[in-house]
């Protein structure tokens, strides 16, 4: 299973952040179209993410109760005219999460400039961990510091369950 470490803040404008991202000389990837349908489940997360028109399913675990969020994930890629509705058969949709996405790079850490529908604008960090947890946090932390984030701001849940909530 792969293994990240990620953050959540809930941003008033992406402007700062993708200033900071040019001048650090994060690479750009483009605008991804999101559409995430969360699927009644115990224990973990999943949920079909359809991006800018192809589909994978996303299974993860994360222990919010922790100062760090470590998360464990798996990806399926998938094919097919009918993925939604297919998926439909077999699992209740718990709900659905609709974004734009910016994507930059950072080395191992995936920037996300987030503008979620019906709950506004937010900054995601995911950093892989490609070796081990001590690695990852040392680039998370570096980071984190180049863009002047505040740890104390994080909001430590899913979109799911601030659209749950909202």
């Amino acid at each position: 299973m792969a293994q990240n470490l990620e953050l959540k803040l809930k941003l008033a404008s992406h402007k700062e952040i993708r200033k900071t991202l040019r001048s650090i000389k994060a690479e750009f990837k483009g605008i991804l179209r999101q559409k995430d349908i969360y699927y009644k489940t115990s224990g973990m997360l999943l949920k079909l993410r359809t991006v800018n028109g192809k589909h994978e399913l996303i299974k993860y675990r994360r222990d919010e109760s922790g100062a760090d969020r470590w998360s464990d994930y798996e990806l399926l890629f998938l094919e097919g005219e009918n993925v939604e509705t297919y998926f439909n058969d077999f699992f209740e949709t718990e709900c659905i999460v609709e974004k734009s996405r910016e994507l930059w790079l950072y080395k191992d850490t995936r920037i996300h400039l987030d503008d979620v529908k019906y709950l506004g604008l937010f900054l995601e960090l995911e950093t892989v961990v490609k070796e081990d947890r001590r690695k990852a946090k040392e680039l998370f932390d570096v980071i984190v510091s180049l863009l002047s984030l505040n740890l104390n701001d994080q909001i430590l849940s899913s979109y799911k369950l601030l659209f749950l909530n909202k």
